[in-house]
């Protein structure tokens, strides 16, 4: 059984040609920060997800290694995190399978002990 975050901001009017150039950015810039090349990374749908007012939808499959899955969850959740920040007029929702992840305005979108160097250092942490 596999975990995924999924991540959707949907409004009435679509991405301005400015905003789909800001995305095209963040999305570059933080897949090639991205630790492990081996596993999935943001990943955005095609047509902004398929709901009537989605203008950005996507997913990301964690890893099964707990040593990966913090740092891989942290890389993604900072990469939404300067998406929402690009799109701030967006409706947002952002949640591991059933499990919303909280919005904060100062630190962004974060897991409690997504940072947690003891937890991130466990087998095959970084």
């Amino acid at each position: 059984m596999s975990v995924s975050l999924y991540y959707t901001a949907s409004r009435a009017k679509p991405l301005t040609d400015a905003e789909a150039a800001d995305v095209a950015r963040t999305v570059a810039a933080r897949t090639s920060s991205f630790p492990y090349p081996d596993e999935e990374s943001l990943y955005l749908y095609e047509n902004g997800g398929g709901g009537p007012r989605d203008i950005l939808a996507g997913s990301t499959k964690l890893p099964f290694d707990p040593g990966r899955a913090l740092p891989v969850i942290a890389h993604v959740l900072d990469s939404v995190t300067e998406l929402r920040r690009s799109l701030p007029d967006a409706e947002w929702r952002v949640h591991m399978d059933d499990l919303d992840v909280p919005w904060d305005a100062h630190a962004g979108y974060a897991l409690p002990g997504m940072r947690d160097t003891d937890l991130a250092g466990g087998p095959g942490g970084v």
